[in-house]
C-alpha cells in the first residue's frame, strides 16, 4: 500500500513542474523571442511482481507482472517555432524569419545568443555601439561588436534581409559599409542553455554555432527591419494544457487518499 502513495506522490510532484513550466509560459507570452517549452515525462522502474516463466501453480507464463513506480520528469523541451511577426517604430528593431540565432558579448565575455531583435545604439569609445536593451555588444559575423564611426547618422541606418549594414551615398542610395549583423544556427537548438533575458548558452548537445555568413550546408535566415519576434506561446493551448495538468494532479491527490483509507480499514481489522 505504501507503494501507492509513492507513485501517486511522484504524480503529484511532476504535474506540479508541468504546471510550473505552463506558467512561466504563460508569463512570456508577451516577451520578444521567447520560446514556448513542453514538459515530457516518463516512467520510473517497474517492480517484478510474478515472472513471466511461472505461475502461483508452477506452470509456464508468456507474459510477467510488472508494477510501476511512478514517474518522473524527463525534460523541458523548447519549441522554436518562429513567432509572430509585430511592427515596431524603432530603425534598430530586428526579427530572424528562419532558424538563426543573433549573437551578443556577455559581461562576463562569453559569447550568447538570443531570438530578440530589439535593439539601440549606445555611445562607445569609437563611436556608436549596436547593443541590446540590457547594453550588451551585439556581435557582426566576424564575431566582433557592431561599432559605427561618429560620421554615420544611426538613423539613417539600414539593413538588408542578409544582414548587411547600409548607409546612404552622395544620391541617397543605400550602399553597404562592409559590416554584417551575425546569425548562427545550431544543430540541436534544443539542447542549449536557457538564460535569462532570452538568452541561450552553447553547451555539448546543441553543438557549436554555424555561421550562416560562412557555412553553405544550412538555409539562410531572414533579417526584417523595422519588426520584432514575438513569443511563440498559444494562450489556449496552455490553458487547455493547464486544466488537464490540474486534473492529473487532482486525480494523484485521489490515489493518495484512496491508499489512505484502504490503509486505515486496515487497520481497523485488529478491533
Amino acid at each position: 500500500m505504501v507503494r501507492s502513495l509513492w507513485t501517486a506522490a511522484t504524480g503529484m510532484i511532476a504535474q506540479q513542474n508541468n504546471v510550473d513550466t505552463i506558467a512561466n509560459n504563460l508569463a512570456n507570452v508577451n516577451t520578444m523571442g521567447y520560446k514556448t517549452q513542453v514538459n515530457e515525462f516518463k516512467t520510473l522502474l517497474y517492480q517484478n511482481i510474478q515472472t513471466r516463466t511461472t505461475s502461483a501453480n508452477g506452470e509456464q507464463k508468456p507474459s510477467s507482472a510488472q508494477v510501476g513506480l511512478g514517474v518522473r520528469n524527463a525534460s523541458i523541451s523548447s519549441i522554436f517555432t518562429t513567432g509572430s511577426f509585430l511592427a515596431s517604430e524603432s530603425p534598430t528593431a530586428f526579427a530572424i524569419d528562419g532558424k538563426g540565432f543573433f549573437s551578443v558579448k556577455g559581461a562576463d565575455g562569453q559569447t550568447y545568443y538570443t531570438r530578440n531583435g530589439n535593439f539601440q545604439f549606445t555611445l562607445a569609445e569609437r563611436g556608436n555601439m549596436l547593443a541590446t536593451s540590457e547594453g550588451l555588444p551585439v556581435l557582426d559575423s566576424n564575431g566582433k561588436p557592431i561599432v559605427l564611426d561618429e560620421k554615420y547618422v544611426v538613423s539613417n541606418i539600414t539593413i538588408t534581409k542578409d544582414g548587411e549594414v547600409c548607409y546612404p551615398d552622395e544620391n541617397n542610395n543605400d550602399q553597404p559599409i562592409g559590416i554584417k549583423i551575425g546569425v548562427f544556427q545550431f544543430n540541436n537548438p534544443n539542447g542549449l542553455e536557457k538564460l535569462s533575458d532570452s538568452r541561450y548558452q552553447v553547451t555539448a548537445a546543441s553543438g557549436q554555432p554555424i555561421n550562416e555568413a560562412t557555412s553553405n550546408t544550412v538555409e539562410r535566415s531572414d533579417i526584417i527591419q523595422g519588426y520584432l519576434e514575438g513569443s511563440n506561446v498559444q494562450v489556449v493551448d496552455e490553458m487547455v494544457n493547464m486544466i488537464v495538468a490540474q486534473r492529473a494532479y487532482e486525480l494523484n491527490s485521489k490515489a493518495i487518499t484512496a491508499s489512505d483509507e484502504m490503509m486505515q480499514q486496515a487497520n481497523n481489522l485488529r478491533r
